[in-house]
């Protein structure tokens, strides 16, 4: 049977956690609503980059430079370092490790937003998208949203990530040295910043997503030869900033539990 959830109103979310090996659904909660999801939306940029390299369109050696685009802030280390030009898979690098704001903008001025939102079409059929590019600000003529998801796509996606040798190999390995614990896998009590060599601990590859109001976070979890493929999605109305967060960041890590319990 599915698991009880108990999850706070008035966030509105979207929720969805399978066992891969058997294919039962764990738990769902409006799996198919599609909310804001921040950077989660992020995962469409390295699946079309993937794309790109398995069929040798790119160079993963290209030289990229961050001035390119205007400079965007927040989540990322690009910011941060002296070096304007990386490769272009050290540029996907970053955004899998640490959901790097820059370096997501310049691998979408190299890609173009209208074929890696075609991609998202082909990966996502219930209609999770990337939106737009990333933004310090977003006025009145700019689209709401980084990007929405619902969990029930996200979940497939995450399944046929694993399944594919070219294309989700390489998404995975972005990916699995994800330094943002502070969701679902917050309950594992691992090192974010050497979780792949925790002995003791499930093997995690997640991708999350923050912004005001704004709490997405969707993984793999691997254990005692199952893995459990989860996205959960929680959308409300944090105003003033810091209403809610404790309490939907709890029902987060409680379902972590969940799932560190049942893979155990």
């Amino acid at each position: 049977m599915p698991w009880a959830l108990d999850l706070p109103g008035p966030a509105e979310w979207s929720v969805q956690i399978v066992d891969i090996d058997t294919g039962a659904v764990l738990a769902a909660r409006d799996e198919e609503s599609l909310l804001s999801s921040a950077s989660v939306g992020k995962l469409f940029v390295l699946i079309e980059l993937a794309h790109r390299l398995a069929d040798d369109s790119v160079d993963g050696a290209e030289l990229l430079d961050r001035h390119a685009v205007e400079p965007v802030a927040d989540s990322g280390l690009w910011q941060r370092l002296c070096v304007d030009r990386l490769p272009l898979l050290d540029v996907a690098t970053l955004v899998g490790t640490v959901s790097d704001n820059w370096a997501t903008n310049v691998l979408i001025d190299r890609l173009g937003l209208d074929a890696i939102r075609a991609r998202a079409q082909q990966w996502a059929p219930r209609g999770s998208d990337l939106v737009d590019i990333v933004r310090g600000l977003r006025g009145p003529d700019d689209p709401p949203h980084l990007s929405r998801c619902c969990a029930a796509d996200l979940v497939a996606m995450l399944i046929r990530l694993r399944c594919d040798a070219q294309v989700g190999t390489r998404v995975l390995d972005w990916l699995c040295g994800g330094v943002d614990h502070s969701m679902v896998t917050s309950a594992f009590d691992q090192d974010p910043l050497a979780h792949d060599e925790d002995p003791f601990g499930p093997t995690v590859v997640n991708k999350t997503g923050t912004n005001l109001g704004v709490r997405a976070d969707v993984g793999l979890v691997t254990a005692n030869e199952r893995t459990l493929a989860y996205a959960v999605i929680a959308n409300w109305h944090e105003d003033p900033p810091g209403r809610g967060r404790a309490e939907v960041l709890s029902a987060m890590r409680a379902l972590g539990s969940q799932v560190l319990e049942e893979i155990r």
